[in-house]
């Protein structure tokens, strides 16, 4: 079992660099501080290099003091671990780090994923690579105490939406149940992830919502955030998480899209309310994701990405 194998690797290294996806979001932090929490109770020397801050809504995680932003020049690991990655590009800066290493290891669960490490597991079944990580530490004989589950119960709302997307599995919902017995403050921890939100958000959700369009009589929703609405608002780049969802919770719409307009490019974010493979038109500019959730960025203006992507959508849903 590959999962065996790459236990032994880790068992068998002692410089050990965790590596989650660029904007790392709530599964790719919870799922590698969990590791790397777990990895430092055999003792070995653990760092999780991330290209920029931890966003401020996970700055509560326990394990950021192992939490480095990556710096130029640094020793060769024995082992590089990518975490929640789909593909070597997601590492950005990162990748040659990964390259370099004695061993890479890839533990993701993205359908689209190349499998470009030494050793890959990926497991499409999983909800969140949270519970991948849990069943290693189990599997390690480690014990989950209250700063691993905490970790882990973020990767797992996160991905699920607080168990609300159709990923959600009975398995999530045991694995939940365990990580509780640790005495994680479950509110405290939704509240925390869910309800806190900034006044400059607030100024950024009102102006997405003015760039609403609603298309092919209210089946695609397309939501744009500008450089300008963001120098505007004053609102931090991660704060364009969840953004999505203003256009993918009206009623009738199947397809959402948030264009997050960059300086000679554009991040395309998907979401899918019904059987339309939105990891099949991101595949399409080189990006992935979940049938439900993918994401993309293509060189080109913001009318012209538009234009491309709405062609893209209207006819995966004929």
């Amino acid at each position: 079992m590959v999962l065996n194998e790459i236990i032994d690797v880790i068992k068998k290294s002692k410089n050990i660099v965790i590596l989650p996806h660029v904007s790392a979001d709530g599964d790719a932090l919870g799922s590698g501080l969990a590791l790397a929490l777990a990895l430092s109770r055999l003792n070995k020397n653990v760092v999780v290099y991330l290209e920029e801050n931890i966003p401020q809504i996970y700055s509560f995680l326990p394990g950021r003091r192992m939490v480095e932003v990556f710096p130029e020049k640094i020793e060769i690991p024995d082992t590089a671990i990518a975490i929640d990655t789909g593909d070597i590009e997601r590492l950005g800066k990162r990748v040659e780090l990964f390259s370099e290493a004695n061993f890479t290891i890839n533990i993701d669960h993205h359908h689209t994923n190349t499998e470009f490490a030494s050793l890959n597991y990926v497991c499409t079944k999983s909800s969140a690579v949270g519970e991948i990580i849990y069943k290693m530490i189990k599997m390690m004989g480690l014990e989950l105490d209250k700063e691993i589950s905490t970790c882990l119960y973020v990767a797992l709302i996160t991905d699920t939406g607080g168990f609300r997307y159709e990923n959600t599995t009975y398995i999530t919902h045991l694995i939940a149940s365990d990580l509780m017995n640790s005495g994680i403050n479950v509110p405290d921890i939704f509240s925390k992830v869910f309800d806190s939100i900034s006044k400059e958000k607030v100024k950024l959700m009102g102006a997405a919502i003015d760039s609403l369009e609603l298309l092919e009589n209210g089946r695609i929703a397309f939501i744009t955030v500008t450089e300008k609405m963001m120098s505007e608002t004053g609102a931090l780049e991660e704060e364009c998480e969840g953004i999505i969802n203003l256009g993918r919770n009206i009623y009738g719409v199947e397809v959402a899209a948030l264009f997050r307009e960059k300086q000679d490019e554009v991040k395309v974010s998907f979401r899918s309310n019904t059987d339309v493979d939105v990891s099949i038109i991101a595949n399409k500019y080189s990006g992935g994701g979940h049938k439900k959730a993918a994401g993309c960025t293509i060189k080109g203006q913001l009318h012209e990405v538009k234009k491309k992507i709405l062609k893209n959508i209207v006819g995966a849903l004929k």
